[in-house]
């Protein structure tokens, strides 16, 4: 069967049910981020503390993602995405009715092995789905669902909380993401190109080992490690910057602030173009150097300046995230699923480690000692992508 070519109805239907899922999976994922100041404050808890009710949903996805990829393989891309997100939805209701901080930990948990599903398997979808010329944009347009997702997830939460409470907020997510599946199901083509495989765990560690030999896979799961780290932790840190003095912002503002995520559903299309045309191997560290530009424009005190950084950092980081996450399908040379899991397992561990001790830093030096630490892992992520350039350019001549 052919495959799936930009400006067919089967191309709009499947971008519109991919983009629905990953809004759906990334508003549960991220939708307690803006709460972080909320719930440390009423579990008496650290920032740091309270950043483990994001952390630990990112660390169970970053594991489960290594098997919902294998478990697609066996029964169909379709049906494991279908699955995570009725799953991750009904949890995320549920998960409003905690009532301590362990109990909101565990669910958050929970989710973290539901939401799995997508992530792990949309890219393979797409690589298997979707013709080369046009999948640099069907890439990009699933990214900016998710970035959409994560924007939404986190005002939603910020006004519900302020005019409610953070219980109330988490289960209007699920309600909202709730929705998002049922558009997913109704919308998503069936796969024309998977073959079904069994499971067989020593077949799938040996293949996942192997990812590691193919050349440059492994520079692409660092640099994921590396962006998503300096990422979560600007965003998890910048609530209480700017709840605290001078800016005295509220909750509901806040929240606001995660509008900027609209650039990234623009740069994660846009670059992800711009890199089909010009190559990966130039628009990547581009997108890494626009990023470090960004963070370090924050450390102006003026709000609005402040903000314009976060927006350019923002840019940066989903322009990047979408060109290394497309670059991985291409790369691996078998299984690609597995290939694609062990990127975003890596993306989400940098999520978990960097959140967590980005908070030690913010502790110790306030916002200047997070922006330091993102500074230092952006230029690690540039220098890795120009030496994957540079070995690129060789295999290729």
């Amino acid at each position: 069967m052919e495959y799936i070519k930009r400006g067919t109805s089967a191309f709009k239907n499947a971008n519109l049910a991919l983009f629905a899922g990953g809004f759906s999976t990334f508003a549960i994922l991220w939708g307690t981020q803006p709460l972080l100041p909320e719930i440390a404050r009423e579990f008496n808890v650290s920032p740091a503390t309270s950043s483990l009710s994001q952390s630990s949903t990112t660390i169970a996805l970053a594991i489960s993602l290594l098997i919902a990829g294998s478990l697609s393989d066996v029964y169909g891309r379709k049906s494991v995405m279908t699955f995570s997100l009725l799953a991750s939805s009904i949890l995320a209701i549920c998960t409003g009715f905690a009532t301590g901080f362990h109990m909101l930990v565990f669910g958050r948990i929970l989710q973290g092995i539901t939401l799995a599903g997508l992530p792990a398997v949309a890219m393979a979808y797409l690589g298997e789905e979707i013709e080369g010329k046009s999948l640099g944009m069907a890439m990009g347009l699933y990214i900016s669902g998710n970035s959409i997702g994560g924007m939404s997830g986190r005002i939603i939460s910020g006004v519900l909380t302020d005019y409610f409470s953070w219980h109330i907020a988490l289960m209007g997510i699920g309600f909202i993401s709730l929705l998002s599946s049922i558009i997913f199901m109704t919308l998503l083509p069936k796969s024309a190109h998977f073959e079904p495989q069994s499971f067989k765990l020593t077949s799938l560690s040996g293949s996942l080992f192997s990812q590691f030999k193919v050349p440059g896979l492994t520079y692409l799961f660092t640099i994921g490690f590396l962006l998503m780290g300096g990422f979560v932790s600007l965003y998890n840190y910048i609530g209480f910057e700017l709840i605290a003095p001078p800016y005295s912002l509220s909750q509901t503002v806040v929240g606001f602030i995660f509008i900027v995520y609209i650039v990234g559903t623009f740069s994660s299309t846009w670059m992800g173009m711009l890199a089909d045309q010009y190559g990966k191997n130039k628009i990547l560290p581009l997108s890494l150097i626009i990023m470090l530009a960004g963070v370090l424009t924050t450390l102006h005190p003026n709000l609005w300046v402040k903000i314009i950084g976060i927006a350019v950092f923002t840019y940066g980081f989903f322009a990047g995230h979408s060109i290394a996450s497309s670059w991985v399908g291409r790369l691996a040379l078998h299984d690609k699923a597995q290939a694609s899991a062990l990127y975003l397992s890596a993306y989400y561990a940098g999520s978990s480690v960097g959140g967590t001790v980005s908070g030690s830093f913010y502790h110790q030096w306030d916002w200047p000692g997070v922006v330091w630490m993102i500074v230092a892992l952006s230029v690690i992520s540039i220098g890795i992508s120009m030496r994957l350039g540079k070995r690129e350019n060789v295999r290729s001549t």
